[in-house]
């Protein structure tokens, strides 16, 4: 089997645990939303796991957190700005030469629960590059499915895995940096999950009822080219600009 066939294969895979997973938590009636399908599930319980996640000491002494712009997790990034905590969020496909929001809790002139809403912070908060943030102390992560061993499956973009790459790369991740996702205890599976070498391993999965520490979970060094088509390079203008040699 080739390498392209191996990826199509992992993909597959992926989506059908994604299905299962979605499929599960729509019969237990386990989202906010009207289906869990075809995003990262806005799970019932959200806001017990926000705060579970606020009593980790590695939130406790996180300062600067880069969090996914989803909807499970607006009450993480409300938390950590009222907490004086700087969270960056990507902006939508990454598609802008300065693909990052940057909410500074000392110059936020609304609430922190306004101002993490994805949308507000599209217009409150200042785009800024990969060289104007500061090293991160933890990343959120939203997630469709994830094992105990810290495998994680996203919707399915590639998008949260792509701005990993960048800012290792950045040295602003790195082995301090805490990976943390919070789901619904339907999404937690005890079974081995399809996985390539660009794919983020998470270090602690936080579920309203409990708290779950991976053991040497994945970490890419950086991106992964030969994983990337023309066409998801032209889109994101840091890609296409790293391409270019800038």
């Amino acid at each position: 089997m080739s390498e392209e066939q191996m990826f199509t294969d992992v993909d597959r895979k992926k989506q059908q645990v994604r299905e299962r997973v979605w499929d599960a938590l729509d019969a237990g009636g386990a989202v906010e939303d009207d289906t869990a399908h075809g995003r990262i599930p806005n799970f019932k319980g959200s806001k017990e796991a926000a705060v579970r996640l606020g009593e980790l000491p590695a939130w406790k002494h996180a300062r600067v957190i880069k969090a996914v712009p989803d909807k499970a997790q607006l009450l993480v990034r409300a938390q950590a700005l009222s907490e004086g905590k700087t969270v960056f969020m990507a902006v939508p496909k990454l598609a802008d030469p300065h693909p990052f929001y940057l909410l500074d809790p000392s110059a936020l002139s609304i609430p922190p629960t306004e101002a993490a809403s994805s949308r507000v912070a599209a217009s409150v908060a200042p785009k800024v590059g990969v060289d104007a943030l500061r090293p991160v102390d933890m990343v959120v992560l939203g997630s469709v499915a994830v094992n105990r061993s810290g495998v994680r499956i996203g919707k399915g973009a590639g998008y949260s895995d792509l701005e990993f790459a960048f800012l290792t790369e950045a040295g602003l991740i790195g082995e301090h940096t805490v990976v943390v996702t919070t789901v619904h205890g339907l999404q937690v599976l005890d079974e081995e999950l399809p996985a390539t070498a660009h794919d983020v391993g998470v270090d602690v999965i936080v579920t309203p009822e409990e708290v779950i520490t991976c053991p040497s979970p994945h970490r890419p060094s950086g991106l992964v080219w030969e994983h990337l088509d023309a066409q998801k390079i032209a889109s994101i203008p840091l890609l296409a600009a790293r391409a270019l040699g800038y």
